[in-house]
């Protein structure tokens, strides 16, 4: 009886990069980081059910340079995965898409959740 060498599963080396397939890996990691940005506000809910003192704290942890750049990155977050979400809202509903309108819609993603978020943060954080 010989035995036979199993054929091997494709692997990250072999395939060429895409941004439609960084973008999914975006999406899923995302999500993730959504999860874990609630944490924050459930920490200032509960903070601001407890008492002024505790939500003065919360506050002035969240004012910090780093819980600026840690809010700023959830929010992006959030607003990355919605953008995903549209787009395979949208690929779900087209009947066929062209390799080029995909990739289109990837960057479109991409550039739309930064715009997004800057609007978001000029608005409502930097302008008050």
């Amino acid at each position: 009886m010989s035995v036979r060498a199993r054929p091997t599963s494709p692997h990250l080396q072999i395939y060429r990069w895409t941004i439609t397939m960084a973008m999914s890996i975006l999406h899923r990691a995302t999500g993730i980081a959504n999860y874990a940005g609630m944490t924050l506000v459930a920490i200032w809910l509960v903070a601001a059910a407890l008492d002024q003192d505790a939500l003065d704290l919360v506050n002035v942890v969240f004012a910090s340079w780093f819980g600026q750049i840690v809010l700023f990155g959830f929010t992006w977050s959030l607003v990355h995965h919605m953008c995903g979400g549209l787009r395979h809202w949208v690929w779900d509903f087209a009947a066929m898409m062209e390799p080029g309108q995909r990739e289109t819609m990837a960057w479109a993603t991409l550039v739309a959740s930064v715009v997004i978020t800057l609007l978001i943060w000029t608005v409502f954080v930097w302008a008050a």
